[in-house]
């Protein structure tokens, strides 16, 4: 095989790697970008709130009289972590859920806790429930001396927990309270930006109405068998009332909350969340009487920030290969199809010059040959102009005379 015959191969080939490189651009932009917008499986994030609240001393339970404090400082944190069922299709979230106050030591400032397990849609990021799959579940309470092994209680999910879709749209979601045990309506309100990231705000209210008075709240579903927290009788002077110190009065448990989201909308990571929550006893549900824990609490600056290197990881996996890798390789496919076309070209004229070396001569070969519309060499030529010979005019026979005599 001669030379021009392996560059024509060659051509060929660079040709084909181009068709295919297009082909692998296409695909990725279209069926595997999509592949990849899933909730991750790794994840384990610890999130951290904190602000001031109105809360009870867990230490005057059993004293006298319960104590309330106002304006204490709180804590709320959110421990999350992959559980099974975690595939290609589905992911399992366990979050453990505290508030507390920083004010006391360890379990002394505990008042509330909760472990919710939800297993999610990895693309919607919607609970996986029905009738043979509740999608949750919450953790019965146990003591601190209780070294039995943990017990959960099915709780049906529905809507988004956690998280938001990616691809997140200026529209209002369902979103689950695992404390209400139903979702309620989370309403797009505007854009901000968190750390220069762009998010889309979310705003979610719980019992309370858009002026963020108390409208419906919530009677507590308690975890307990025998609704221990959830309805709790005590002499009246317990609960500061008066009258009788010894009348026993009986007080059921309320919730009411509002929230707002600041939503990466590309990843569907929450970069930042506001919490007004409230959590009191009392014997009409619109009139509070105790507070358990009334507080407000926001995203410190080290969970914002985790979590919008978070979305922004998350971004940018998802633009390489939705973006990056398309765009490359669409450029790369073009220019070999180019490159390989013009190799080829020039392998035919290769081929051609070694069968006719005639045929190399440029300046006297087109494209496909000898150029033959040019002007012939014969109409080029310099030709010399020569004097043309002027003809003897004929004497006219009138003008002579008669024959002379004699003359033969």
């Amino acid at each position: 095989m001669n030379r021009a015959g392996m560059v024509r191969i060659a051509a060929f080939g660079i040709i084909g790697l181009g068709a295919a490189l297009l082909i692998a651009a296409l695909l990725l932009s279209t069926y595997t970008s999509s592949r990849i917008q899933k909730i991750p499986l790794n994840i384990d994030e610890s999130l951290v709130s904190e602000g001031t609240g109105t809360a009870l001393d867990p230490a005057s339970l059993m004293g006298e009289r319960f104590v309330i404090d106002k304006n204490v400082p709180l804590s709320a944190q959110q421990q999350i972590t992959v559980e099974s069922p975690a595939n290609a299709d589905v992911v399992t979230l366990q979050v453990g859920s505290s508030v507390r106050r920083t004010d006391k030591q360890q379990d002394n400032g505990l008042l509330l806790a909760m472990v919710d397990t939800v297993t999610l849609n990895r693309e919607s990021a919607e609970a996986i429930s029905d009738d043979s799959h509740p999608g949750g579940s919450v953790q019965k309470p146990r003591t601190i001396a209780d070294d039995k092994p943990a017990t959960n209680i099915a709780l049906p999910h529905e809507g988004l927990s956690y998280r938001f879709p990616f691809d997140t749209e200026k529209k209002t979601y369902p979103y689950f309270d695992p404390i209400a045990q139903k979702s309620y309506d989370a309403n797009y309100d505007g854009e901000d930006d968190v750390n220069g990231l762009t998010t889309y705000r979310f705003t979610q209210n719980v019992g309370y109405d858009a002026d963020g008075k108390l409208a419906d709240p919530i009677k507590y579903a308690s975890l307990y068998d025998n609704n221990e927290d959830g309805e709790v009788t005590a002499r009246a002077e317990l609960w500061g009332l008066s009258g009788d110190p010894q009348e026993p009065i009986t007080m059921t448990r309320y919730y009411a909350a509002q929230r707002t989201f600041w939503v990466d909308p590309v990843s569907g990571t929450i970069v930042k969340s506001e919490e007004h929550a409230n959590h009191y006893y009392a014997r009409d549900p619109l009139k509070p009487e105790m507070a358990l824990a009334d507080y407000k609490v926001t995203s410190n600056e080290q969970t914002v920030e985790s979590q919008v290197a978070a979305a922004r990881d998350e971004r940018d996996r998802i633009g390489l290969w939705s973006r990056v890798l398309p765009i490359s390789f669409t450029a790369a496919g073009l220019v070999a199809l180019v490159g390989g076309a013009l190799l080829g070209y020039f392998s035919i004229r290769a081929e051609s010059a070694l069968i006719d070396p005639g045929l190399d001569d440029s300046a006297d070969h087109g494209f496909f040959g000898k150029d033959e519309t040019g002007p012939m060499p014969a109409a080029e030529a310099t030709t010399e102009k020569l004097p043309a010979a002027r003809p003897t005019p004929r004497p006219d026979p009138a003008d002579q005379g008669p024959p002379e005599p004699g003359g033969s």
